[in-house]
């Protein structure tokens, strides 16, 4: 047990972190890939209402949060869909729900190529998985803040406020207390070591997401600046069945800046046939 009242679960030798709260069925959620990143700190403002209806299982992926550091010659999706899958052999978990925010949501459609029979309903917050875009250039202005976070000086205070303030649309959002919890997470000596000398492999699935089948809720903020949005609109028309919301006056965090609408919104998705 965790000080923060999670668990630790050991998938391929390997201790992953979570919080578990709820009842019923499962939604599993996948936080984003920016520096200090976890799943209680994506989704603060969303456990308490998903867990009102669901099992609700908060994973910090491979990497981040408090689970442990792999150096693996896998690509980062395929290494958290394997702990996907792990973790829900360890917890009996047949078929799940899954919320996925960024990278959490590239590595959930990686699952759901690698095991589509067990996904069932998958809420997509703003994610590059489709990484060809027409209207905004790449890497995106975020995208290029992480990819420095870590080089020259390595993790600082004044980074990380500038990387979570491109993060959202309306910066009060962005607390002296996020940016030190973020901070410190991301400035641990065991992450500053993997994210400095061996960072995990990038994957590019972009060719393989028309054989996504589980229905797809897309979720995106006007005024992402990691995520274009007219990738999204590009995997709205390429999956078998997705729609989308968009947020106005919203960044990439489209569960933190629009929580109860966003909760209201996801809630009302998954609800369907589960």
């Amino acid at each position: 047990m965790s000080e923060d009242g999670g668990r630790f679960v050991r998938i391929d030798g390997h201790r992953i972190h979570i919080n578990e709260s709820g009842e019923g069925y499962p939604v599993i959620c996948l936080h984003g890939g920016g520096p200090g990143a976890g799943g209680r700190s994506n989704f603060r403002y969303n456990v308490d209402a998903v867990s009102a209806r669901f099992r609700t299982i908060l994973m910090d992926m491979p990497n981040f949060g408090k689970s442990d550091m792999i150096v693996s010659d896998k690509g980062r999706l395929s290494l958290c869909a394997d702990t996907i899958r792990g973790l829900m052999d360890e917890l009996g978990i047949a078929k799940a729900h899954f919320i996925g925010n960024s990278m959490g949501a590239q590595s959930v459609f990686k699952f759901a190529l690698d095991h589509p029979d067990r996904i069932d309903r998958f809420v997509a917050i703003g994610n590059n998985t489709y990484t060809r875009t027409f209207f905004q250039p790449r890497p995106a202005e975020g995208i290029k803040l992480i990819a420095e976070y870590y080089r020259g000086e390595g993790p600082t205070e004044e980074k990380m406020r500038a990387l979570l303030t491109t993060i959202v649309y309306d910066p009060s959002f962005i607390t002296d207390d996020i940016v030190r919890e973020r901070y410190e997470a991301s400035a641990e000596p065991r992450v500053v070591e993997l994210w400095s000398n061996n960072p995990p492999k990038p994957e590019d699935i972009s060719d393989r997401l028309h054989e996504v089948s589980s229905p797809v809720l897309f979720v995106w903020g006007a005024q992402d600046r990691f995520s274009s949005l007219d990738s999204g609109l590009a995997m709205v028309n390429i999956l078998a069945d997705a729609r989308m919301h968009i947020f106005p006056r919203c960044g990439h965090w489209a569960q933190v800046e629009w929580a109860e609408e966003f909760n209201e919104l996801a809630l009302a998705f998954l609800g369907r046939d589960s």
